[in-house]
């Protein structure tokens, strides 16, 4: 046995005791105190001020100074292509929206009520029978009245009108700027004056021009006027006797006196519907092209002669300006 080297037995139990503290804990927890030493590396270095802090980080760009003059230059011109005056102008014209909101504002119901009664009451007064100028001339009288009413007189006097000081302003500014906003909220409706003048825009001495009526020309003794209707007891009925032309109309009157019995109406009137679009009569039935009428009158009156009076018209919504028959007498 050489002096100064353990037993065997010493060796054996020192190894034991090694091997008992190379457990698994220990070895886990060897691990994590590596893993939290290169955590606290890592974010030393990206957070520390240093090579990796001047770095250009992910998603950033670097410019150059070429390019970050033009970016300068760009904004300089669109700040210069503003439309600044169309801006202001946008906002002036809000301001003025608003302000026209204000004057707007509707009146209470109760207010309205008011109002559209004493409108109401003067066009009573008013009396029946009147045109829509003298009814508008009324209702604005009242709104003059009104304003001068409001204008002059006191809260006391104001209260006499059932009014409050705060209904009286905003009734004034309602009959100033918003009458006839107000006049459609309580219902009120006049239409308007329509005036209807004819102008005749030929000259003096300028000739009518010569109608031109279609088929063959008609003999003297039709004696054919335009734009004619006489009257007469009828002979022959026109809804179902038809001819092409006014010559055929008039043959067919002078054909019928001829072939009349003793005794018998004589057809010494004719009258023919020339236009396409047929012709107006005050009577229920639809007159149609080339309607021939036989009539006999001992003195023939007529019925409309050239144009339809203002007056008819007036009374007949549907009567055109000019007459569209044509007819005539015939020479004994």
């Amino acid at each position: 046995m050489v002096r100064g080297l353990p037993p065997a037995t010493a060796l054996r139990g020192r190894a034991a005791a090694a091997v008992r503290w190379c457990t698994c804990r220990r070895v886990a927890f060897a691990v994590c105190l590596g893993n939290l030493v290169a955590a606290l590396l890592v974010a030393r270095a990206l957070y520390a001020p240093g090579t990796f802090a001047s770095a250009p980080r992910r998603g950033e760009v670097k410019y150059s100074k070429e390019q970050m003059r033009w970016v300068e230059e760009s904004i300089r011109i669109r700040r210069a292509a503003e439309p600044v005056e169309l801006i202001e102008a946008v906002k002036e014209l809000r301001k003025a929206f608003e302000r026209e909101a204000k004057r707007r504002k509707e009146l209470p119901l109760e207010l309205k009520q008011k109002v559209s009664h004493e409108i109401l009451q003067r066009l009573r007064d008013l009396g029946e029978n009147r045109n829509t100028t003298q009814q508008r001339e009324a209702i604005e009288s009242w709104r003059v009245e009104m304003l001068k009413s409001i204008r002059s007189s006191s809260t006391h006097n104001l209260s006499n009108f059932g009014l409050t000081s705060e209904e009286s302003r905003i009734l004034k500014r309602a009959l100033e700027f918003n009458w006839r906003m107000l006049l459609e909220h309580i219902g009120l409706w006049i239409p308007p004056t329509v005036y209807h003048i004819e102008h005749d825009d030929k000259l003096e001495n300028e000739l009518e021009e010569e109608e031109i009526i279609p088929g063959p020309p008609l003999p003297p003794e039709c004696n054919a006027e335009l734009h004619t209707d006489y009257g007469g007891t009828a002979v022959r009925w026109g809804l179902t006797h038809h001819k092409e032309s006014a010559a055929d109309c008039c043959q067919a009157c002078i054909d019928q006196a001829k072939r009349a019995k003793p005794g018998a109406l004589r057809c010494n009137i004719w009258v023919y519907c020339p236009s396409e679009y047929g012709c107006y009569s005050p009577d229920k039935y639809e007159h149609k092209h080339q309607e021939c009428w036989l009539k006999q009158a001992d003195h023939p009156k007529l019925n409309f002669k050239d144009r339809y009076s203002e007056p008819y018209r007036d009374s007949h919504p549907t009567a055109p300006v000019v007459v569209p028959w044509m007819s005539g007498v015939i020479s004994p």
